[in-house]
């Protein structure tokens, strides 16, 4: 049971668990204490001296023990001499708290003082001025007029790079160490120290490249001054100037709250535009982060390459047409075909447009598939994540699995939360052929050959009985924990090895006794923001997908592109009779189509997306309609229309309800109750920016988290396969997928700051397999699925003997484990 500590500040009594800090305290009934070095997700460390008050505490009988009363039976109270920092004292019981008193006044007065005398005096040129807390502690403590001369100011560098994402201006840093701080103890990345001493001080990088993180824009949020700014914001925009937009990341499954900061502007022909991207506060979902990917990655609805007119085939080639008749043509057809309709989606779709979609595909007997290398969205609907469940709450006793994944390149803010619940005591087990940054965190590091997935869960599944000691560690761990979690990703892994790990997992959870209880349950890490809300509207991955377009007398793309990088899909394609896609951009499959339909962007319209922990989350329409594009749910519609099917056409909110009304796990959802918020600690917000950073509050909704499917009313399981690695021929290597956060995604095309970090077209191979291969200078020549790609090598010693590495998306066509064979490339130069 948590123990309660009274106290009294400013004469308000508050009830806090112990150990809660005083500045924490004093936050819970409204009283803000000042603060620059300290956050409430850092250690304090007391270093600003911004937080100074006065603490009296019960004086204590030293022969009795008990405390010294007053005549009239109230504690006496004995204030210390010094004043004492809110942010490293803890309470304890009958403590006084003053926090407006003279002495403590004149405290702030100095700090802020001191702190000013090494600050310049470009506010009006600040990126951080309207959301500054040091201008703002200084209007409201500071005092009104400097002793310093403007000659004694510190001179140092103003545009300073840190990376190639983030700028520091070394002249207003005031050294509260919040960033490296952040970067050590949040992201994990130290990669950011102090250097030089007293008034030299300043922040520099020791990585390489520079700043090399994931996550270095969440420092530019929590600096207290404006000695951080990103290169994408910097001198865009000021803060009083743009509008909020709540909205939802849909870059990868996790499905962090964000804000969309837009301005309309001249410069902008008068239309209004995003300006940056800002982490909105769901203390179950993100807290107050977000990743770079994430914050950068917002250009592409901007692009000009961007569909803002229908297009038909014409004399074999694509010329634009009117909507009407793209529309009559597409149905013309659709009705022809009949049964043999393909509707192919990707993962970027909203919920309404899946169910859109859906159900004009079940009106013409066709079928809904999704291009996808994943699958076990239907068993994670049964087990995956219960209701109320939420990662914060793991630690001590708990258990985390790994399997089949990289969660630092796959989903960073999982990757962030899994580790610091490690970190609280949770027990990390890791099951990967190879190594990854989360190994650090793991107590169990299981290893396996890329082939044997399901075969090492089945050493966790059905006893201990002949493996080593890691393996059974890991099997009580997981077994005794009283929450347990399963992540299951896509690490060297195609379609049918991922429905049967996904099946595996969810296993191991049902012998384990970890289902249908909070914090308990299945976590996919799709590759893509939705899918998991694809697969709750009825569409599934298929390992015959080729086929099925090869047979399609129709097929329907919706936010896919399966003809990139993949001829065998670009073959299939063209054997299908009619094609129709609608996307943002002429995709490779696009190019391909009879019939082209432009779509809007998720900025342009609003929605929901269901997350891999199946949360259900709304994003808000931030800026108007590109004109020509139509929502993917109002296209889809009015093909509906002519098909004689009835859909909704305009509003999402009504798409909602009919989703409420026929799909298993959303009974009784509308938009109203997704938007609904409660309070959430740490308590953070725009009028105190000094306390949290210029994170967003969330008033806009923290979603709901699905129920899942009822278990006992589902079929049972087939049994899975125990897959074994197939050999390779000895003149050929195993080539195997992994995922690079950075790869060469539409999105990321139009993310300028982020270009040099992409993921290069390469293959990471062991030095041996190498120089089998004869391989000796820096590129070559991959053969795979008779189409050959100019590579990059990479060499590493923790890769497998005989295997290669290509990430996913980066120019190489390998979405599934395959033979394939290196030869070097001509003209390069031997060592």
């Amino acid at each position: 049971m948590t123990v309660e500590i009274n106290l009294t500040i400013d004469g308000k009594k508050v009830s806090v668990p112990k150990g809660t800090l005083l500045v924490n305290a004093a936050r819970k009934i409204g009283i803000d204490i000042p603060v620059f070095c300290y956050h409430p997700k850092m250690e304090p460390v007391g270093m600003c001296r911004m937080c100074l008050v006065e603490i009296g505490r019960p004086l204590i009988d030293r022969q009795t023990g008990e405390v010294q009363r007053e005549a009239d039976g109230s504690p006496k109270v004995a204030f210390g001499a010094k004043l004492e920092t809110a942010c490293t004292t803890e309470v304890s019981e009958g403590m006084v708290v003053k926090t407006t008193t003279d002495k403590v006044k004149d405290a702030e007065r100095a700090t802020i003082e001191f702190l000013l005398t090494s600050h310049p005096l470009d506010c009006p040129v600040c990126d951080k001025g309207g959301e500054c807390p040091l201008q703002n502690l200084t209007m409201a403590y500071g005092p009104t007029s400097s002793r310093i001369a403007l000659e004694d100011k510190m001179r140092l560098e103003k545009n300073y790079p840190l990376g190639d994402l983030i700028v520091l201006d070394q002249e207003r840093c005031i050294q509260c160490a919040r960033c490296i701080r952040f970067q050590d103890q949040i992201a994990g990345d130290p990669v950011l120290q102090f250097y030089h001493r007293a008034r030299q001080t300043e922040i520099v990088s020791y990585s390489d490249p520079a700043f090399d993180s994931y996550f270095s824009g969440n420092t530019t949020d929590i600096c207290p001054v404006g000695a951080l700014t990103s290169r994408d914001f910097r001198f865009r925009a000021r803060a009083w100037e743009m509008n909020p937009v709540a909205s939802i990341c849909n870059l990868c499954p996790v499905g962090c709250n964000i804000v969309l900061d837009t301005r309309r502007e001249a410069k902008s022909g008068g239309k209004i535009v995003v300006k940056r991207v800002m982490p909105r506060q769901n203390e179950e979902v993100n807290e107050l982060w977000i990743c770079d990917k994430g914050r950068f990655v917002y250009h592409y609805p901007e692009s000009p390459d961007r569909l803002t007119t229908p297009l038909k085939r014409a004399d074999g080639k694509l010329v634009t047409c009117s909507w009407d008749e793209a529309l009559d043509i597409t149905a013309m057809r659709m009705k022809e075909i009949g049964s043999r309709l393909v509707t192919l989606a990707g993962g970027r779709l909203s919920n309404e447009d899946y169910f859109s979609l859906a159900r004009l595909t079940h009106h013409q007997n066709g079928k809904t598939l999704l291009h996808s290398y994943m699958a076990g969205g239907d068993i994670t609907a049964r087990f995956g994540l219960s209701r109320g469940s939420n990662l914060g709450a793991l630690g001590k006793g708990d258990a985390i699995l790994v399997v089949a994944c990289d969660l630092h390149e796959e989903a960073p803010l999982w990757w962030l939360r899994v580790k610091l619940a490690a970190e609280r005591g949770a027990t990390l087990i890791i099951m990967n052929p190879r190594k990854t940054k989360l190994d650090h965190y793991a107590r169990h590091i299981i290893r396996y050959a890329y082939g044997q997935e399901n075969h090492a869960i089945n050493t966790l599944l059905y006893g201990s009985t002949g493996v080593d000691e890691v393996v059974r560690s890991a099997v009580e761990a997981f077994a005794n924990a009283e929450n347990a979690v399963v992540f299951y990703g896509s690490e060297g892994i195609g379609l049918e090895t991922s429905q049967n790990l996904s099946q595996a997992c969810a296993q191991l959870l049902i012998n384990t006794g970890h289902t249908g209880r909070m914090n308990n349950g299945l976590v996919p890490v799709w590759h893509e923001g939705n899918l998991q809300g694809a697969w709750d509207m009825g569409f599934h991955s298929d390992t015959d997908l080729i086929n099925h377009i090869k047979k399609a007398g129709c097929l329907y793309v919706a936010g896919a592109d399966p003809v990139k990088d993949q001829p065998d899909f670009a073959r299939a394609v063209e054997t299908a009779d009619f094609v129709v896609v609608q996307d943002l951009f002429l995709t490779d499959t696009a190019r391909q189509a009879d019939v082209v339909f432009p779509a809007l962007a998720f900025t342009e319209r609003e929605g929901t997306y269901t997350s891999g922990e199946r949360r259900i989350q709304r994003f808000y329409q931030a800026v108007s309609p590109l004109p020509g594009a139509q929502a993917d749910f109002t296209i889809t519609s009015r093909i509906a229309h002519l098909l004689g099917l009835q859909l909704e056409e305009k509003a999402a909110s009504l798409i909602l309800e009919e989703i409420a009304g026929q799909v298993a796990g959303y009974e009784g959802l509308n938009y109203t109750m997704i938007s609904q918020v409660s309070e959430q600690w740490p308590i953070i917000g725009r009028e105190d920016v000094y306390y949290g950073g210029t994170q967003y509050e969330n008033l806009q909704g923290l979603g709901v988290h699905l129920s899942n499917i009822d278990q006992a009313k589902s079929p049972g399981f087939v049994k899975f396969s125990l897959q074994t690695e197939t050999p390779v021929p000895d003149d050929t290597l195993r080539l195997v997928p992994v995922t690079r956060l950075y790869d060469h995604s539409r999105e990321m095309v139009y993310a300028p700051l982020l270009k040099n970090r992409q993921a290069e077209t390469a293959v990471c191979l062991h030095p041996e397999t190498a120089g089998k291969f004869g391989l000796t200078g820096e590129k070559a020549i991959l053969t795979l699925n008779n189409q050959q790609v100019e590579v990059l090598i990479i060499l590493d010693k923790n890769v497998p003997l005989n295997t290669a590495l290509a990430a996913r998306d980066t120019g190489i066509p390998v979405y599934e484990p395959g033979a394939a064979s290196l030869k070097p490339l001509a003209g390069e130069k031997e060592d």
